[in-house]
Formats: C-alpha cells, sequence, structure tokens
C-alpha cells in the first residue's frame, strides 16, 4: 500500500510538468501564428507599393523619352533654320537685317516650345499625381463593390463616387454607420495631403420626392452633401476650408432614369478632387 502511495505522489510532479509545457507551447504557437499573418499582410504590403512604384516610374520613363524626342526635334529644326537662312543671305534674297529678324522670330518660337514643353511636362506630373491618389483610394477601401463605390480620372480630375445604397436609407440623409467607416478611410488619404480642396456633390433620380421638411430633389441632394461633409469635418478632422458641399439635384445623371438600374445608379454622393488651379496660373505667369 505504501508503495502504490509513493508511485501516486511521484506522478502528480510529471503530469503539473507535462500541463504546464502544454500551456506554455499553445502560448508560443499563438504569438507564432499572429507574427505569421502580420508577416503575410506586411509582405502584401510591400508587393502593393512595389507595384505602384513601378507603374510611376514606367510613366515618368515614357514622360522623360517623349521630352528628349521631342527636344531632338527641335535642335534639329533649328539647325536646319540656321542653315536656310545663311542660304538665303549668302544668295542675297534677304538682307542681314531681315535675317537677322527672321533669326529672331525663330528663337521667339523656341523660346515657346521650351514653354509648352515646361507645362506639358507639369501636366504629366500631374497625372502622375492623380493616378497615385487613385490607387492610395482604391487601397485604402479595398475590395468594395464597384457597384457601392467607385473611383476614377476622367480630364485630369480624380472623383470618388460613392451610391445610395450605402451611404443613406432611402428618402433620408442621415449617414449609415457603414458608410462612415468608408468616408474614414476616404479621409485618411485626403488628410495625408492637406494642400487638396474638394466638393462633395449630392445628386438623386428623377422621380418626384417631397418628405416633411425635404419640399424636392434639391433639397435632399443638398442635405446628403451637407451631411457627408460634417462627418467628414466633425469626426475625421478635415479641414472645412477646404471642403465645399453641392446639390446637384437630378440634373447630372450618369445613366438613363428610365430603368430601375439607371436610376439606382443616378443616386450617389460624388467627392470631386478640385484641380490646384492657383500652381497652373502661376505657370502662366512665367510665360
Amino acid at each position: 500500500m505504501r508503495i502504490k502511495h509513493l508511485a501516486l505522489v511521484g506522478a502528480v510532479p510529471l503530469m503539473l510538468f507535462s500541463c504546464v509545457s502544454s500551456k506554455k507551447f499553445k502560448g508560443l504557437q499563438s504569438k507564432y501564428d499572429s507574427l505569421n499573418n502580420a508577416y503575410g499582410a506586411l509582405q502584401n504590403d510591400l508587393k502593393n507599393c512595389n507595384g505602384k512604384t513601378a507603374t510611376l516610374t514606367r510613366d515618368k520613363s515614357d514622360c522623360d523619352a517623349k521630352v528628349a524626342a521631342l527636344q531632338k526635334q527641335i535642335d534639329f529644326l533649328k539647325a536646319n533654320n540656321t542653315q536656310a537662312l545663311k542660304q538665303l543671305e549668302d544668295m542675297s534674297v534677304i538682307s542681314s537685317s531681315q535675317a537677322e529678324s527672321i533669326r529672331k522670330s525663330l528663337d521667339n518660337l523656341g523660346a515657346k516650345d521650351a514653354y509648352i514643353q515646361s507645362l506639358q511636362a507639369a501636366m504629366a506630373h500631374k497625372d502622375s499625381l492623380n493616378m497615385a491618389l487613385v490607387q492610395n483610394l482604391k487601397g485604402a477601401i479595398g475590395n468594395l463593390n464597384d457597384q457601392d463605390i467607385n473611383i476614377k480620372v476622367d480630364k485630369g480630375v480624380v472623383y470618388v463616387d460613392i451610391s445610395d445604397k450605402l451611404l443613406f436609407a432611402t428618402g433620408k440623409y442621415n449617414v449609415s454607420a457603414r458608410a462612415e467607416e468608408v468616408l474614414g478611410k476616404v479621409a485618411q488619404v485626403l488628410k495625408a495631403q492637406p494642400d487638396i480642396e474638394f466638393m462633395v456633390e449630392g445628386h438623386t433620380d428623377n422621380v418626384p420626392f417631397r418628405r416633411g421638411d425635404l419640399l424636392d430633389n434639391w433639397d435632399l441632394s443638398v442635405k446628403r452633401a451637407t451631411a457627408v461633409i460634417r462627418i467628414l469635418q466633425n469626426k475625421y478632422g478635415l479641414q472645412p476650408a477646404h471642403m465645399a458641399a453641392a446639390g446637384r439635384g437630378e440634373y447630372v445623371p450618369v445613366a438613363s432614369n428610365d430603368t430601375k438600374e439607371g436610376r439606382a445608379l443616378n443616386r450617389r454622393t460624388r467627392i470631386v478632387i478640385l484641380p490646384q488651379l492657383d500652381q497652373f496660373f502661376k505657370l502662366l505667369e512665367h510665360k
């Protein structure tokens, strides 16, 4: 009997040691899984950043190649013009003063060409910045359905279209909780570039509307635009001086209002990233 008792007493520490080791192992395994998941996420972010960098690098290389080709054409034309003037002067077809006048005119044309090239380079730079902004917005928002949100560049302007279905209940202008999260992701990208100014536009379909304090679609579109503006200002800290709200009613449709699908597309809120015209006009001043 005493032997059994001693055997039992000896087994207890072994069981306790096994239990503690198992707990430690599970804890370490959990930490390893967390670190492994974080590593995978960082690897994915790095891959996305490398992809964006490669795209921008290709765009810059294309622009540089175009500028170099244009400069070669200008140099070639200048050389031919100088040679032609010399031949005309030698043949006494034109006088020295006339040749000098033509030469000055050609130099002015060269200056104009250089100015045009600088404008083209500035526009190419702006287009690259717009594409980078679009990529950042898409990356921040993630895999949201394209029917709910659409980000695009059109004629040098960045547009973010958010569907009525995502933002508001039918006939309402209170922003949904899910939509506030999406606006927060958009705000994060815009806040990183404090010089950006933008306008929030409300759009509706053409179905007549009147309810409570809302008189018509004009009223509804304005209320929805200002509701989004207030969230961007009050909840996410964007500067009110850099924002504007506008109601467009039913008058700027993107699809036909004759179908249910078309009307759904027309009911939207659009964030328009405004072009920085002051910088463009500064370029013009150096003409």
